[in-house]
């Protein structure tokens, strides 16, 4: 890749912030791996309660602040901040809302109970990250996914925003996780909310005859798949994969390069 490349990493956490499982480790070095590699970089993420904003010093970005997030439709009030991520010259942006990341626990409560509004939390974040980067105007070349909280992005971004500018030439790589019980929690409402949200036809590729699957949705819509670790279910992802082995940094340059030369 002659010419200096966008990618913007969206994740569900990562170190410091957010440490939930080895997805944090895993695109805190992938984000320095690929910034050394000179593409430019930008990190969106959800600000959970349980980052301490003094201790990163967080502070909100007010030119980008102020927008509203339409989920079921009623309107939530979408909040951004910055910090700098340590050790590096990137920028991580943290997408806020008092009602649905204010809490002080991430996914479940203290019972360890799952909250009953995840899927409205994850609808708010994707569309969040979506109107966002159209703040920004900035348009990235790479968007890279990590967690099943980024699962309906690609579908998102393939069908409402197919037409956004911002986003039309760029390419859609999903890193697939496993989700342990998540699905189970989510499946009862997500035709429903998944409707009410705008994702018509889309619902479908989400749907398996084993039940809900989202990693089958997001491989679907995105125009790569990476397998992030050893123990994800392969057999509903589809298109273009790169599988896993111990150091996939060694081949996301050429997976990327692939990739870029279908818009080039």
């Amino acid at each position: 890749m002659a010419d200096k490349k966008r990618i913007l990493i969206v994740t569900q956490e990562m170190k410091p912030y957010t440490i939930l499982s080895e997805i944090s480790d895993l695109v805190y070095k992938y984000a320095q791996f690929v910034q050394e590699k000179g593409m430019e970089v930008r990190i969106l993420m959800p600000k959970f309660g349980t980052i301490n904003e003094r201790r990163h010093r967080l502070h909100e970005v007010v030119r980008l602040s102020g927008m509203n997030i339409n989920v079921d439709e009623d309107d939530y009030p979408l909040i951004i901040k910055v910090a700098s991520l340590p050790g590096t010259r990137m920028q991580v942006y943290f997408l806020d809302n008092e009602e649905y990341f204010k809490r002080k626990d991430v996914f479940q409560d203290a019972e360890g109970n799952f909250f009953e509004d995840n899927l409205d939390r994850t609808l708010f974040f994707c569309k969040g990250v979506v109107e966002t980067v159209k703040k920004f105007g900035w348009s990235p070349d790479i968007v890279h996914l990590h967690g099943w909280m980024t699962s309906l992005l690609p579908a998102l971004l393939k069908t409402n925003y197919k037409n956004e500018p911002i986003f039309r030439d760029s390419q859609v790589v999903y890193s697939a996780y496993p989700v342990g019980d998540v699905e189970k929690a989510l499946e009862g409402e997500f035709k429903e909310k998944a409707q009410a949200n705008g994702f018509g036809e889309a619902i479908d590729a989400f749907m398996t005859d084993e039940g809900l699957d989202l990693n089958a949705g997001a491989s679907k819509f995105a125009d790569g798949t990476v397998v992030g670790t050893e123990d994800v279910e392969l057999q509903h992802l589809t298109g273009h994969v790169l599988d896993y082995n111990d150091d996939l940094s060694s081949k996301y340059m050429e997976f990327f390069e692939e990739l870029l030369a279908i818009v080039e």
